[in-house]
C-alpha cells in the first residue's frame, strides 16, 4: 500500500518498464512486506526465473540486496544502499547536496528556526538529507536543535503527525524542510489548520518534485529528482551486468524548483 501511495514509485516503475520494453524485456513486479515474503522472493529469483533485478526500495538490515548480490544475480538498487558500501551497484539522487541547497534557500529572508521532517533513517536518502540539513546549519552558524527534527515515513499521514510534533516542540519554527513532497502535503495541511500561513509564518520546502508538489496551495518549492534519468540509468546498468560487464554507483544531480511555499 505504501508503494502505490508514493508517486515516486509509480514514476520509477513506469520509466523502468518503458526502458525495458525498448529491449523487448518484460518487467515482473514483486513486493515483499514480511520476512516470509522476502524469503520467497529471494528463493524465486535465485532459482533462475529472472535475468536480473531492479530493487526500487530497501531498508538497512534488509538482507535481500546482499543475498542477491552474493548469489551472482545482476542487481541495481534505487538509492544508495545503507551498510553495503560499494558492494552493490546503485543509482541515486544527490540527496545530501540537494538538502543543502534547499536549506540554504529556506534560510534566506532571515529565517533562523528551520525544522526538518526526515525520511526513514534506515532507507536510502534518509540519513543523507538529514546530513545536508545539519551541514548548512553549521555553515550558517546555527545550532542543531533536536526539537526541530522529527522522523517521518514518506507518507502524507506521516507528514501530518510530524508537523503536529514540530509545532508542539518548536512553536517558534519559521521554516521547515520536508524530505518528500508527499509528506510536505501533510505538513502544509497541519500548519494551515493551526493558523500558520505558508509562506508568511513558515516557509516549506520539499524534495522530489512529484505531482504532489503542485497539488496543494501554495504550490511547493522543492528539489527535483531526475526520475527519468534514474530509471534509464538503472536499466542501462542492469543490462550491462546481464551482458557480463561490471557496474558501480551513480549519483545524479538534483535541481531547486522555486514555487510559492518558500
Amino acid at each position: 500500500e505504501k508503494f502505490f501511495e508514493d508517486p515516486n514509485f509509480n514514476v520509477l516503475l513506469r520509466g523502468c518498464t518503458e526502458r525495458l520494453a525498448q529491449h523487448d524485456i518484460p518487467l515482473l513486479l514483486m513486493l515483499a512486506e514480511s520476512d516470509d515474503d522476502r524469503r520467497r522472493l529471494t528463493r524465486y529469483i535465485t532459482s533462475g526465473h529472472v535475468d536480473g533485478v531492479l530493487l526500487l526500495s530497501n531498508h538497512s538490515g534488509d538482507p535481500v540486496a546482499a543475498e542477491l548480490h552474493d548469489a551472482g544475480i545482476p542487481l541495481v538498487v534505487c538509492g544508495k544502499p545503507i551498510g553495503l558500501g560499494s558492494k552493490v551497484s546503485y543509482v541515486a539522487a544527490a540527496d545530501r547536496e540537494g538538502a543543502q541547497e534547499m536549506v540554504r534557500h529556506l534560510l534566506t529572508g532571515n529565517r533562523r528556526r528551520v525544522g526538518m521532517v526526515t525520511g526513514p533513517l534506515d532507507m536510502p536518502g534518509g540519513p543523507d538529507r538529514l546530513a545536508g540539513y545539519r551541514d548548512v546549519l553549521a555553515e550558517a552558524g546555527l545550532p542543531y536543535d533536536p526539537a526541530l527534527v522529527v522522523e517521518g515515513d514518506f507518507r502524507r499521514s506521516g507528514g501530518e503527525r510530524a508537523a503536529r510534533r514540530l509545532l508542539a516542540q518548536a512553536p517558534d519554527m519559521d521554516a521547515v524542510f520536508v524530505a518528500s513532497d508527499l509528506m510536505a502535503l501533510g505538513v502544509v495541511n497541519v500548519l494551515q489548520q493551526a493558523g500558520r500561513s505558508v509562506p508568511g509564518d513558515i516557509t516549506v520546502g520539499g524534495f522530489d518534485d512529484s505531482p504532489a508538489a503542485t497539488a496543494i496551495a501554495p504550490a511547493l518549492t522543492t528539489m527535483r529528482q531526475p526520475f527519468d534519468r534514474i530509471s534509464a540509468e538503472m536499466v542501462r546498468m542492469l543490462l550491462a551486468q546481464i551482458a557480463g560487464e561490471d557496474t558501480a554507483g551513480v549519483i545524479l544531480p538534483t535541481e531547486l524548483v522555486v514555487r510559492d511555499s518558500a
